[in-house]
């Protein structure tokens, strides 16, 4: 009887299994409903988490939680979102429809004619939204309430009959000349100006740009003028909320921009200029303003005492007040030739002169040009003095001023003379020196540095790190002396697992103590304090605790505008395992003036998950912050506790239709004796009685991400993992540490021991393996093949073939040359191609492509800017020659990495038919099996 009980039971079992419905595996068409997490903010007093969600295409939407009745209003189209400091309001743009604007750009048309975004205004814990539709921007103040200014579009109907009149004349003579466009001025619009608490509102017209203040009590206003309006003026007002005036601070013809507001908001400071958009040469003025003047005052113009000769204000540089509002800085430049109209451009040769004593190569200098022509030089004027003095200059180009810029000393430093190395080395040395705020003076202090300068918050200090010496050191701005401040520390402060063939970068640095009484210094693992006087001896915040869990501390900086921490602070850590690879926050307390710790590091979540994103109330202990793992979509959570906090969204609720996966740490030992580790991606319906096919991605480390979620996307040229892991293959990324030299060898022993181990269990078909790499991973995919057969097909994308021809190429997306890379950076070779040819030709599969018995396809575009598409060209054209079976896929005027997102989707197609068919059997496709021709480009895809 009892085994008729079992007997049912099992039956009933298997019955109930039966049901369960079988999960499809993804497709190509669930890509642009897949969503994630955008934008994400929580109101200061802690009520109110704000955040988007956004499919991959279509139609985005704003959620707006209520921590108190957990419940939340969704707001179709809603995007950019800003919440009032008094956390009343969230004002935010409404998109288009996506199938709108999409409509649109198929029947092209044009800036006016396109759908326009709308803003929308709720009142928090209130039913109803306001709207208001064709705005271009809006604006909140960043430390006031109550008040949002917004432009509207100019009406569609009006910019295209002001577009008409090309060479009609003035009808109003008397104010030609007063009234044109400035030299840069936008396209106008109406500028509204609503108190949020009344719904009172304002409006100016013929707004071109504004600005308001931090406090939102005053807004700098661009006005244009109208010719229907005999009254309207170009100008510049200041407009009052107390008040709901405005004042006039400049008028007349003109162009103006780079507004800006002192800290209080009365102080007020912009460019203009009175010269024609057509004049040869603009010259701009900086213009002040403070209460109790009738109008701004030109401060600086080209003819100021302290401007050099022949420089002018660069209205390119950025305006700000020192914190106490006693400093305005700006920049300044020299003075650029006019342009010679009587120059034929059809008459004039087209030549770029290559010169060996040039700081930079021609390549570099001409994708620099631009922000060359537009480099400003750092300057500063006193307005209660009414003084101006430069800063910076051509000899020292960079000045950097303490948070706390009010104070005497500020930061400089160039590398010039030292860039030439720049070609090989990656990066230059670098000369500090000490600058006096007051009168500008200069005094060296480091010379020829190979690391980086900082200064610190109240400018106390000026510090750098020394990547020869390995250690940090502080120079004491007062007193002249240098202090090395890892002598105290007992741990290496730079990587220690750095396998490149140069000097280790350091783990960096959390920050500085209030008035620069210690600085915050990052080991591995720990953060230690250390006294940049050199009086008391550094010591672990962390007290070891990251180091002996292998746990990575680092600080979480949930305030922008925070420029120090204080004693008694708690501070938030994100925390990383090394072993376990988990991720979390702990909290630190810092210690109070006593200086002694109070408390170890204090976990507040830590788990199988990764956190992308954190940000707390300003005046409430309240958090809110993305988790995922692989198998868990991003979704936002809120709470005062961080491990009891409560979901409040769910993104991709689909996923559980589809058969998705799991990801595990996988550990072997490499064919040189070195422990290894990876991560092993299993469907989820993973049967170990079966045998799945195996695809190896590669790159260098990867499983710092054993926790990420991979969104079924079509990706820029990776492989799309949960994509293939769904549809019946394991992906295996491992582990690679490089021997300098041997970049090619290193990744043999790694990739293909890794790949023997692997074929060796049941569940894998050791028959049926590929591999795929992207970039650097490209290049290994390229260098495996020459070396094992034991791959049935490989996917190289952007691969270097040949490295004697690649060593002495231009990276053209910075317009750098590519020595660097092989001798200090990721190519590992470690010395010239002169020095070292063996190395070179050993490392470079194009010497080997004889050996290849392994498909390939290659992806090598003609924009590529990191690795040469020739790369592709001589890979390829080296194994057709050799009868050898290759693809190669080129995407016009596309970058290193994908853009276009119809070429993504195009190459995930093919990915996946490339390996359906080699490893699976699967029947090859057209441009697989006989290519398309030229004549059919566009019309016959080869699918």
């Amino acid at each position: 009887m009892r085994n008729m009980f079992l007997a049912f039971s099992m039956l009933g079992a298997t019955f109930a299994y039966a049901q369960q419905p079988v999960k499809k595996p993804l497709d190509h068409s669930v890509y642009d409903s897949w969503q994630s997490i955008g934008t994400q903010l929580i109101s200061n007093n802690g009520q109110w988490v704000v955040y988007t969600v956004t499919p991959q295409e279509g139609d985005a939407s704003l959620v707006i939680y209520d921590r108190k009745t957990a419940t939340s209003v969704t707001v179709p189209r809603g995007s950019s979102p800003a919440i009032s400091q008094d956390s009343r309001h969230v004002v935010f743009s409404i998109k288009p429809f996506y199938k709108d604007t999409r409509e649109a750009k198929i029947k092209k048309k044009k800036g006016p004619e396109m759908p326009k975004d709308s803003i929308g205004i709720i009142e928090l814990g209130k039913p109803g939204i306001v709207k208001f539709p064709g705005v271009k921007s809006f604006k909140i103040p960043a430390k006031g309430s109550g008040l949002l200014a917004f432009l509207t579009e100019k009406p569609a109907a009006d910019s295209a009959k002001s577009k008409k009149t090309k060479t009609g004349k003035d009808t109003d003579s008397d104010r030609a000349d007063d009234d044109k466009s400035g030299a840069g001025s936008a396209e106008s619009g109406m500028l509204v100006i609503r108190q949020l608490h009344t719904g009172i509102q304002d409006t100016i017209k013929n707004v071109a740009d504004y600005a308001i203040s931090k406090p939102g009590n005053n807004l700098l206003i661009s006005i244009t003028s109208d010719k229907k309006d005999s009254l309207s003026r170009t100008g510049v007002l200041l407009w009052h909320a107390a008040t709901r005036k405005a004042d006039t601070l400049s008028r007349g013809y003109g162009d103006y921009k780079q507004f800006a507001f002192d800290e209080k908001g009365e102080q007020a400071a912009y460019f203009g200029t009175r010269d024609s958009a057509r004049a040869l040469q603009q010259f701009y003025q900086l213009y002040y303003y403070k209460p109790g003047q009738d109008s701004a005052i030109v401060a600086v113009n080209k003819n100021t005492s302290g401007v050099p000769s022949n420089w002018t204000i660069s209205a390119n540089s950025l305006i700000y007040f020192s914190e106490e509002g006693k400093r305005l800085f700006f920049g300044t430049a020299p003075v650029l030739p006019a342009k010679d109209t009587t120059i034929v451009d059809f008459e004039v040769a087209k030549v770029d002169i290559w010169n060996y004593k040039d700081d930079y190569l021609q390549p570099m200098q001409l994708k620099n040009a631009d922000k060359e022509l537009k480099r400003s030089y750092a300057a500063v004027y006193y307005p209660a003095a009414r003084r101006m003095i430069q800063l910076a200059d051509k000899d020292m180009e960079t000045v950097v001023v303490p948070a706390k810029n009010d104070g005497p000393y500020a930061l400089g430093y160039t590398d010039k003379g030292e860039r030439i190395s720049l070609q090989w080395i990656g990066r230059t040395l670098k000369t500090a020196y000490l600058i006096n705020l007051e009168d500008g003076t200069r005094k060296k202090i480091k010379d020829r540095l190979d690391g980086f300068f900082l200064i610190s918050p109240a400018g106390n200090y000026i510090s750098w790190y020394d990547l020869v010496n390995k250690e940090w050191v502080a120079y004491n701005n007062t007193a002249g002396t240098t202090v090395n401040m890892s002598k105290g520390i007992t741990t290496a402060v730079f990587d220690e697992e750095d396998d490149h063939p140069d000097v280790p970068e350091a783990y960096g640095m959390a920050g500085w103590m209030q008035d620069d009484q210690a600085v915050l210094i990052y080991d591995r693992y720990d953060i230690w304090q250390a006294d940049p006087s050199g009086k008391r001896p550094a010591f672990l915040l962390t007290g070891g605790e990251g180091r002996r869990n292998k746990i990575r501390f680092r600080q979480v900086r949930l305030d922008a505008e925070q420029k120090f921490f204080k004693a008694d602070e708690t501070l938030i850590l994100s925390a990383f395992s090394d072993s376990t690879r988990y991720n979390g926050y702990y909290s630190l307390r810092l210690p109070g003036k006593s200086g002694k710790i109070k408390q170890q590091p204090k976990q507040l979540v830590f788990s199988p998950n990764s956190y992308p994103e954190l940000i707390r109330a300003k005046d409430a202990p309240v958090y809110a912050f993305t988790r995922a793992s692989y198998t868990a979509s991003p979704d936002v959570y809120t709470g005062e506790e961080m491990a009891k906090a409560v979901k409040i969204s769910s993104t991709n609720p689909q996923q559980q239709s589809y058969n998705w996966g799991t990801a595990e740490l996988y550990k072997w030992t490499t064919f040189s004796g070195k422990q290894a580790e990876g991560i092993l991606y299993k469907p989820e319906d993973f049967d170990s009685n079966k045998k799945y096919p195996v695809i190896f991605y590669f790159y260098e480390k990867l499983t710092d991400g054993l926790f990420n979620y991979h969104a079924p996307a079509p990706t820029p040229s990776r492989l799309n993992i949960s994509f293939f892991v769904s549809r019946g293959y394991l992906v295996f990324a491992p582990d690679i540490t490089y021997e300098n030299g041997y970049p090619g060898k290193s990744a043999y022993d790694y990739i293909v021991s890794a790949a023997e181990d692997i074929a060796r269990k049941p569940w894998a078909d050791g028959k049926n393996m590929g591999i795929q790499g992207q970039s650097w991973g490209g290049y290994q995919v390229a260098y495996l093949i020459t070396q094992t057969p034991l791959f049935k097909a490989a996917w190289a994308g952007a691969p270097v073939a040949n490295m004697t021809s690649a060593y002495g190429g231009i990276r053209w997306e910075s317009g750098m040359n590519r020595q660097f890379q092989y001798e200090h950076s990721q190519s590992r070779i470690g010395a010239t191609l002169w020095e070292k040819p063996e190395l070179y030709i050993e490392n470079s599969p194009l010497f080997n492509l004889p050996r290849v018995t392994t498909p390939l396809a290659i992806m090598a575009n003609d924009a590529d800017g990191a690795v040469p598409w020739y790369q592709g060209i001589e890979l390829f054209t080296g194994l057709r020659r050799l009868g050898k079976p290759v693809w190669m896929l080129n995407y016009n005027n596309e970058a290193h990495n994908l853009v276009q997102r119809q070429n993504r989707k195009d190459i995930q197609r093919r990915e996946q038919q490339f390996f359906d068919h080699f490893l699976k059997g699967a029947p090859a496709p057209q441009w697989l099996e006989s290519g398309v021709p030229a004549t059919e480009k566009g019309i016959n895809w080869g699918f």
